[in-house]
């Protein structure tokens, strides 16, 4: 049985948990910094609610990055890591080799001997993981093109830990006093002790081994967990692969993260990936979070205080350094300016590997336990700070030199009057806009996507460079003269934003807006928007008419049942939207209207005579209303 300790120190990390992170993310700060900020607060150093129980919390949650790299891994098809190798390879290896030497370099500057300035800066070398990637896809900015860079990047990384762990002890100048120390204890790892080779085919048959089992043992275990039927038990198998992944690779001296990454990227393919993603995003949700509240809660302020001046320096130095380096690679690789700046601030800082690699350095005899124990501070500080420097990045860095490039490419090419102009071009806009010019309606693209726009621009389509939401760029564009303005923007705060611009400056323009979910279509009503358009209304229209076909029913009554669920649907989306702010009323109306809808289709079934059960799915219908729809 627990104590009451252990239960009391639950209560305490939850709690911090659910209480900082709403805070932190209505100040716009993101989950992250919340959760550090939440562990600086509970740890032993502001009030005290955690002690140095708090390290072996921290080694607990880092499987939860462990979890997080497995559903990456999932994410990928083998296909895909190897169109990546390119990026990978060339600028991870040279974010890794080049950093590694100049803070090597600039150690060796401040004094020390090469050995250890060496193992230093292969330690600082490495990012954040757990942070940059909860923070860029949190973001929504995981796909675009720094974000990828920063992805291949952050795997080369991981990759990289098994070549330092090799290295570092090579480095050590004091191995014989450390090998007397540690006579008598049993080996952390299968391959401690075995020649360096035998350590290597050892790695690569783990390798092998995961890729085998992924590949042809996997399926059928899990399609026999399956046939059990008892969710709890898929959930039970899922994780039992993750951990067991995770100790082979730890007990041959590799990554566990990057093991399970492996594990995932054999499975992307297989028919349980979805089944495999919903029962481990919610462990891996909860101990990242525990993960994050653990390193604020590491930060030692005592060792901060005595050298304040020495470790603020230190982190000031290693954010800079690696930013600047950053920054001349991503140029060197053509990158964008703007795509180029979020890559930059996103990994300028330390990573969770260096308190492992620098705990081993230690251990090894390479760097001394103080300058250990300053360096492991300085990295916590700088993985703290990297939402404020991706917050640094967003409201102030790229507004200042981000959007010059961008205004100075619109004024440049916006040189046309179209009576139409679309806001947006991606999967959405360019359907319409390829139809309308298909039919010989002129149109007007803005897009401020720069990777999409030089995209378009090499497979021959005319997109001008701009943001929408500026007037001067919109009067550019032709809107005084324009009569239709399509607004097909990914963000819903841009597209809320341009349509408030529109009815500002340009009140004559007739607004067709597109709308992702429910609760989007709401909000634009209520902006006074005509014509809202949902993405997933048409689709699942038209997926229900062919369903109707194949189970037998006759296409034009098909087509009917679709036009009268359209019509019935948007009379009820703009009678909710008036009322959604009242639970009590909006749910009695939705349940009416979804039974009005009910009886409309099965009375129109019963006149044209088809008198068979087509199946009504209602709780569908039901969700749609009262789940997603009041936001």
């Amino acid at each position: 049985m627990y104590g009451e300790g252990f239960f009391l120190q639950a209560l305490i990390y939850l709690a911090a948990a659910v209480v900082s992170v709403p805070i932190a993310k209505r100040l716009g700060l993101g989950s992250v910094l919340g959760y550090l900020l939440a562990g600086v607060i509970i740890g032993p150093f502001v009030l005290g609610l955690v002690g140095e129980e708090g390290q072996d919390v921290l080694h607990f949650a880092e499987f939860g990055v462990v979890l997080m790299l497995f559903l990456i891994g999932l994410e990928l098809e083998p296909a895909r890591v190897w169109s990546l190798r390119a990026p990978i390879l060339g600028l991870g290896g040279s974010q890794v080799a080049v950093t590694t030497i100049i803070l090597a370099v600039i150690g060796v500057l401040f004094g020390l001997a090469w050995r250890p300035a060496l193992a230093i800066g292969l330690s600082l070398a490495l990012s954040s993981t757990a942070i940059v990637l909860q923070t860029l896809s949190e973001k929504g900015l995981l796909r675009t093109a720094g974000g990828r860079s920063a992805f291949s990047v952050l795997l080369f990384q991981d990759i990289a830990v098994i070549p330092i762990l090799a290295i570092l002890p090579l480095l050590a100048t004091a191995r014989q006093a450390r090998h007397a120390a540690d006579e008598g204890s049993h080996a952390a790892t299968w391959v401690e002790g075995l020649p360096g080779w035998t350590e290597t085919l050892v790695v690569f048959a783990a390798v092998a081994v995961i890729i085998l089992f992924g590949r042809y043992l996997l399926q059928p275990f899990f399609r026999f967990i399956a046939r059990t039927g008892m969710r709890e038990l898929f959930t039970a198998a899922a994780l039992l692969l993750v951990i067991a992944t995770a100790m082979l690779m730890s007990k041959v001296g590799v990554s566990p993260a990057l093991g399970t990454f492996l594990a995932g990227v054999v499975l992307a393919r297989s028919e349980y990936r979805h089944e495999l993603e919903s029962d481990i995003e919610p462990f891996k949700g909860l101990l990242l979070g525990l993960f994050f509240i653990a390193v604020g809660a590491a930060v030692d302020f005592d060792l901060i205080g005595r050298n304040l001046r020495l470790v603020l320096s230190l982190m000031l130095l290693l954010i800079v350094v690696k930013w600047v380096i950053l920054l001349v690679l991503g140029r060197v690789f053509r990158m964008s300016m703007d795509q180029n700046l979020l890559f930059s601030f996103s990994l300028a800082q330390g990573g969770e590997f260096a308190f492992v690699l620098l705990s081993f350095a230690v251990r090894e005899g390479v760097v001394s336990a103080d300058l250990a124990s300053t360096l492991i501070a300085v990295v916590a500080l700088t993985m703290a700070a990297t939402p404020i420097l991706m917050l640094l990045n967003e409201k102030i860095v790229q507004p200042r030199f981000g959007t010059r490039e961008r205004e100075a490419r619109a004024s440049d090419v916006v040189d046309e009057e179209n009576p139409v102009i679309i806001a947006g071009f991606g999967s959405f806009g360019s359907i319409v806009g390829r139809l309308l010019r298909a039919n010989g309606v002129g149109t007007t693209v803005l897009d401020y996507d720069s990777d999409r726009v030089d995209l378009l621009r090499k497979l021959g389509m005319k997109v001008f460079y701009g943001d929408a939401c500026r007037t001067d760029l919109l009067r550019a564009a032709g809107a005084e003269h324009a009569k239709l303005l399509v607004v097909a923007i990914d963000s819903h705060d841009k597209r809320m934003e341009l349509v408030d611009t529109v009815r500002k400056h340009f009140p004559h323009l007739t607004l067709l807006v597109r709308a992702r979910r429910r609760r989007e279509a709401y909000d634009l009503l209520e902006a006074g928007v005509e014509h809202v358009y949902r993405e997933k209304l048409d689709t699942g229209l038209r997926t229900g008419v062919e369903a109707l076909r194949l189970l037998g029913r006759r296409a034009y009554q098909a087509v009917r049942a679709a036009q009268k669920f359209r019509l019935h649907d948007e009379a009820a989306l703009r009678e909710l939207a008036e009322m959604r702010h009242d639970d009590k009323l909006y749910f009695h109306t939705a349940r009416q209207r979804i039974g009005d809808l009910e009886s409309l289709l099965l009375s129109d079934l019963q006149d044209t005579g088809e008198t068979r059960d087509m199946g009504w799915d209602t709780e569908s219908l039901r969700q749609d209303y009262g789940g997603e729809g009041r936001g």
